[in-house]
């Protein structure tokens, strides 16, 4: 049998434990678990609209949200991304906005995703090659691990979407997966992986929560699908590391 005084102490101590718990969840704000110690993985990022997140909050952008699982779920501690990107630039512009950061540092990884704008704005399709090259030879220079610490995305397919289909789904469908196809051959020739996220890009047709509201750029729910496809790439990189 308890004793009054025993009871009195449990239920004292269940009401205390009680209020040591964590808040309900949605009295928690969202909050990246990346790393800024100075052991974590430092990460780059280089690209254009998609890259930046246009019209998603800063914490969807796919590189944050890649490295918060890198860190969370799989042990590899990633820094805040230093994150190279403007909406509406072309390769040329990814180059000048390169030019004017002044970066000198090398990083542990470093991720490329840019032709939208070239395609976009029928720019001569040469010059996307010869540039995207230049960009993914400039990233091999600035990646501490050299071409095993690289990665580029393929375009996601923007014809599908409220915007595209305005302006010509299967042209553009055309044109991009041109355009990848270019990328992932300059990529194969470096031994640089190319993510195709396209296929994922290309289920808003059906699934409009996986687009943003201005009907053009992808959801913060789109991001976190890239997100999970790249990340075996990702990991089988940073483990292949010496």
């Amino acid at each position: 049998m308890i004793m009054k005084g025993s009871l009195y102490y449990i239920i004292s101590l269940f009401i205390v434990l009680l209020a040591c718990q964590d808040p309900k969840p949605n009295q928690i704000e969202f909050t990246m678990s990346y790393s800024n110690s100075s052991e974590a993985l430092s990460y780059l990022a280089l690209g254009d609209s998609y890259t930046i997140g246009e019209s998603v909050d800063s914490t969807l952008r796919w590189p944050v949200q890649l490295a918060d699982s890198l860190t969370t779920h799989y042990d590899h501690h990633v820094s805040e991304p230093k994150i190279v990107a403007t909406t509406g630039w072309t390769t040329d512009e990814l180059q000048a906005g390169i030019a004017s950061e002044g970066i000198t540092e090398k990083y542990d990884m470093v991720s490329l995703l840019i032709g939208v704008n070239n395609q976009y704005r029928s720019y001569p399709f040469e010059q996307y090659e010869q540039e995207y090259e230049a960009l993914l030879k400039w990233a091999i220079q600035h990646s501490k691990n050299g071409a095993s610490g690289v990665f580029a995305v393929s375009i996601p397919n923007y014809g599908v979407t409220p915007f595209g289909q305005t302006r010509g789904e299967e042209r553009i469908r055309a044109e991009l997966l041109e355009y990848d196809a270019k990328a992932a051959e300059i990529c194969a020739r470096f031994g640089i992986p190319f993510v195709n996220i396209t296929p994922i890009s290309e289920e808003a047709k059906s699934n409009p929560s996986l687009v943003a509201n201005d009907d053009l750029h992808p959801s913060g729910a789109q991001y976190t699908a890239w997100v999970k496809h790249m990340l075996p790439t990702v990991v089988a990189m940073i483990e292949d590391w010496p």
